[in-house]
Formats: C-alpha cells, structure tokens, sequence
C-alpha cells in the first residue's frame, strides 16, 4: 500500500483510534502532525510516530476553536510546508440523556468538537489542496450517524453531519484530486466505550456487563471493532489504492447493522 505525500495532520491523535491512526501512517512513511489537547498522549504518539523513523510535530489543538487551529495549521506548515493527508478524528460521546433532559451546552460542546472542529481543519487545508491539486480528507465518523441511538442525541446528530460534510467536501475537491472519505465504525473497543457503557447502564438500571452483551450482540461477530481495524482503514483510503474512491462512508463495524 503507498500513500502520496509526506506529512499528515491527525486530530486527536494523543490516544486511541487516533495515535492508532498515527502510527499506521508513520508506518506508510508520512510525518505526522498529532494535533490535540492532550499534552501528555501527544508526547507518547510522537515517540510512537519517531520510532517508525518519521517526524513528528505536537501543537496543542482546540478543535472547537478556531484561532487554535489557525495557529496549529501555521505550525505544521512552518515545519513540513505542507499538508498532503487530514484525518478529521477528533471526538467526544457527549450526554447520555433523553433528549429532554439534554442541556443546551451539552448539544453545543458536542457538537462544536464533532462536527465544528471538522469543518474548521477541512476549511484551513482545502484550499492549499485544491492548490496543490492533490489531498486526502479522512473523516471519523460513527455507525450511530446511520441508525437510531436513544439518549445520544448529540452524538448521533454530529456524526450525521459530518456525512453529509464529507460528500460536499468530495464534490468541491473532486477535480482537484482531493478525496474526502469518512470512516464509520461501530463500538471500538477501549476507554471511551467503557465510559459510554457506565452512563447507559446507570440511566436504564442494568449492569455493565449486560449493557456491554447488548452493544456486542449487535453485531453478527458478537464482538467489538479494534482500533487497528479504524486505522487500517483509514490508511487505505489515503493510499492510492483509493485514488477513485470519494464521498462514501466506509463502515468498519463487525457487520453492526447500521440502519
């Protein structure tokens, strides 16, 4: 699999799916921007990212606040001139709550990370892609922004944008040779399942561990999707086995019914 281009930006990529993502490109041979809030993940994805023998760059990123990623995208070209592949991954659950009980500034703080902070990169690199005639837009979406999830409203709200985010993207940069993709999985195991998990089983009065069997049994393998797996993915859809692939939703869900 070869990947065009030298340098890549990951947002969230201090932990998780997201140093996950990291690694597997700096292991197809691209610099790496690891761009989040987390100070300490980013300084463990660096030495990840530098062990594949590339380089890597860790500006703290805000991705719901726009000069915060004016200055991160000034930072990455000042030190790699340009940026050739976005992986738009940077994410938070939001509430577990029905909806009348959601907060406006939980709907808000959701949002603004999911959906805000993914037009704010794409808007900062677009243009110099279009310029360059050349660029890979990765967008992590969810299989909640295909189906029905109660009590995760805001959630499910932004990563259905984001679909629909992602096709306007692959229109506007289609004949620039500016792929936009987004990938969808279904549960991935890890931390921010665990926690997911904790808030359904304290708001409908089960266990974890039967909220947990539920969430598995949805999917046909009877068992949750891998970081490895998201980033594989995402890796081939920036190579150029996928230079014809644009504007899909991939999902990468164990066979998660996503309707």
């Amino acid at each position: 699999m070869r990947i065009d281009g030298d340098t890549a930006l990951v947002t969230g990529g201090g932990r998780g799916i997201g140093r996950v993502i990291c690694e597997k490109l700096a292991a197809n041979g691209l610099d790496v921007v690891v761009a989040d809030i987390d100070r300490e993940g980013m300084e463990g994805t660096k030495s990840a990212i530098e062990r594949h023998g590339q380089r890597a760059l860790c500006p703290y990123t805000d991705v719901s606040d726009e000069a915060s990623v004016e200055g991160s995208v000034e930072a990455a070209r000042e030190e790699f001139e340009a940026i050739d592949v976005l992986v738009n991954n940077a994410g938070i659950a939001g509430p577990t709550k029905s909806i009348e009980d959601v907060a406006l500034k939980e709907w808000d703080s959701t949002l603004a990370v999911n959906l805000r902070g993914m037009f704010l990169l794409s808007r900062e690199l677009m243009g110099e892609m279009k310029r360059r005639e050349y660029g890979r837009i990765v967008n992590i979406s969810s299989a909640s922004g295909k189906r029905s999830v109660p009590r995760r409203s805001p959630y499910t709200a932004s990563k259905s944008g984001l679909l629909g985010l992602t096709r306007t993207l692959a229109v506007e940069g289609g004949e620039y040779d500016v792929n936009a993709n987004a990938v969808c999985p279904g549960t991935v195991a890890g931390p921010r399942i665990d926690r997911v998990i904790e808030r359904e089983a304290e708001a409908t009065g089960r266990t974890t561990e039967e909220v947990a069997a539920e969430k598995r049994a949805k999917s046909p393998r009877g068992e949750f999707v891998q970081p490895e797996d998201v980033a594989e993915t995402v890796a081939f859809l920036c190579s150029t086995s996928a230079d014809r692939i644009t504007g899909q939703s991939v999902n990468v869900s164990a066979g998660k019914v996503t309707y």
